[in-house]
């Protein structure tokens, strides 16, 4: 008897899935076990194998096509066996569970993708969901281009999603026939971001199929064909530094790095993929391999013309002059700008800030890291102490939702971290249960794969609090906006230095003030003082965390 599989439920916030790649075929024998697809979910791509052994017998949901969780998937049964009552019958739940009608012109799409037959080969890449919150990316860089052949594995792009910018890797192998979304532009998530296939396929209906049938199918057809047509007519030439258009190569963190260094970039020599340049190539760039560079050209006018094909030099601005620079917005800063609206706006918050002698932490974190292989920041004993101290007033360690107040007993701190295009907040989990020195270990592990862009959607959610320093930069005291759901967030300055009182006599002490913003909804003012007393007592007493 025939078997219907749907859309399995991969991760705890997954409500519709992708199938990335289809590893069976209609027709073929599956083993209980085998693995039938890739599927793309919210926060990462799967294999989903069978748990039923027989004849795949139909295929629900192409390559590249999204659908809900528990939509119809595939049916596996006997060789030959009819499945049109079931398919009948997955139709008729469909339509009875629509309870509004889908707009004309997402409906006309699907139509369009279902009922077209991908040509042999030919793979369809959607733009990917790289965080559970991620609506829509914007390619930052393409590492590959027409007519490239693709490997498995093979980085074919930097995408820019609301909380970072990822490296996205190809599950598939063949030759890039057409780009879908290009540089710095934004696109849905399940957007045709790329087509893959053999070298020389025509795409050009299938793109127009995923256009669902508007004004440009026309001129995208002819520039498939002529992007194909061109790439292909020299398929021996690999790039290393630029492409054929001059453009180089690079990543953005090796682009900044080189502009405050005023590093010229066609003078260092990229060790990535196709000769792309990384962090690494430009942090290790030497004068000498420079002298070398400049030897090597033909003239001292073709350095100049390099240079100024990489950096913009800013015209002298005469004084009176009105001059202003228009910065796109990046996706990261465009959600950032959303959501710390959205909790400045709905959440009432209030502040407390309180004075810390750090005296006593001073002592211990030297005595600390007197030990060997240890390192212990004020910044982790910060946490420490937020951990415990979050244990004892579990009421901070909160969220408000409309039907009810939600208390978090686990104590998952995020710790805001400021990269390239904004910032982070990598997450501790399960803080309370860590030591010092490997809340240290984390946070510098978190932080440094953060600014270098490897850090995991994952790997940022769940916080039940968080804590945000600005001490390193000698900032004394301020005030964070809630990071939503969280019901407080922490601001910590640097230790100052200063005259205070000790046993009725002036000394000079050290002091660090932090500032505790709170929802009003959720934490009253007198729990939030208290929270503030019992983490100063643990700061001004670290042996006590030691405990």
């Amino acid at each position: 008897m025939a078997t219907v599989i749907t859309m399995p439920r991969l991760s705890d916030t997954m409500t519709e899935g992708t199938v990335a790649t289809w590893l069976k075929k209609v027709g073929d024998k599956i083993q209980e076990g085998d693995i039938l697809a890739e599927i793309e979910t919210d926060k990462a791509t799967m294999e989903f194998e069978s748990f039923n052994a027989g004849t795949l017998l139909h295929i629900g949901i192409n390559e590249g096509e999204t659908a809900p969780v528990d939509s119809l998937l595939a049916i596996i049964g006997d060789e030959g066996e009819d499945v049109s009552s079931l398919l009948k019958d997955n139709k008729a739940e469909e339509k009875e569970s629509s309870s509004e009608p889908e707009n004309t012109g997402e409906t006309k799409e699907k139509e369009l993708k279902s009922s077209s037959t991908l040509p042999e080969g030919v793979i369809v890449v959607t733009m990917p969901r790289l965080s559970d919150t991620m609506t829509e990316g914007t390619v930052a860089t393409w590492l590959k281009k027409v007519g490239d052949a693709i490997s498995e594995g093979d980085i074919l792009a930097e995408i820019e999603t609301d909380k970072a910018t990822m490296e996205f890797e190809s599950f598939n192998a063949g030759t890039l026939l057409y780009i879908g979304v290009q540089e710095g532009e934004s696109a849905p998530v399940d957007s045709v971001l790329a087509i893959l296939g053999p070298e020389g396929t025509d795409v050009s209906g299938v793109v127009a199929n995923y256009k669902s049938g508007d004004s440009e199918n026309t001129s995208v057809k002819e520039e498939v064909k002529t992007e194909v047509k061109s790439e292909n007519s020299s398929p021996n030439v690999q790039n290393t530094d630029t492409n054929s258009s001059g453009r180089i190569f690079a990543s953005p963190l090796a682009k900044k790095i080189a502009e405050e260094k005023g590093i010229n970039l066609s003078q260092v020599k990229g060790s990535g993929e196709n000769g792309r340049i990384v962090k690494s190539d430009v942090e290790n760039f030497t004068s000498s391999s420079t002298s070398s560079v400049s030897a090597s050209n033909s003239s001292s006018e073709a350095v100049k013309e390099a240079t100024n094909s990489v950096a913009t030099v800013k015209p002298f601005v005469p004084a009176g002059e009105v001059y202003q620079e228009e910065i796109k917005n990046s996706q990261m800063r465009k959600v950032i700008a959303k959501r710390l609206a959205e909790s400045k706006f709905t959440a009432p918050h209030y502040y407390l800030t309180i004075e810390l002698d750090m005296d006593n932490a001073i002592a211990s974190r030297t005595m600390i890291n007197s030990l060997p292989d240890t390192k212990v920041s004020f910044n982790d004993m910060v946490i420490k102490a937020c951990a415990m101290a979050l244990k004892k007033h579990p009421q901070v360690n909160s969220q408000w939702k409309d039907e009810a107040m939600i208390i978090n007993h686990h104590v998952n701190i995020g710790v805001a971290v400021a990269v390239e295009d904004g910032l982070v907040v990598p997450v501790l989990k399960f803080t309370d249960l860590m030591s010092l020195t490997q809340i240290g270990a984390n946070v510098r592990d978190m932080a440094g794969r953060s600014k270098a862009k490897k850090i995991q959607p994952a790997e940022m959610e769940g916080s039940t609090f968080t804590i945000s320093n600005l001490g390193m930069f000698g900032i004394q005291s301020f005030t964070s906006i809630i990071n939503q759901p969280n019901s407080a967030i922490l601001s910590v300055g640097t230790i100052v230095e200063k005259p205070v009182v000790k046993n009725g006599q002036i000394v000079v002490g050290n002091t660090m003030t932090v500032t505790l913003a709170c929802d009003h909804r959720t934490v009253d003012g007198a729990t939030g003082a208290q929270f503030l007393q019992t983490l100063k007592a643990f700061m001004e007493n670290p042996v006590t965390m030691l405990a």
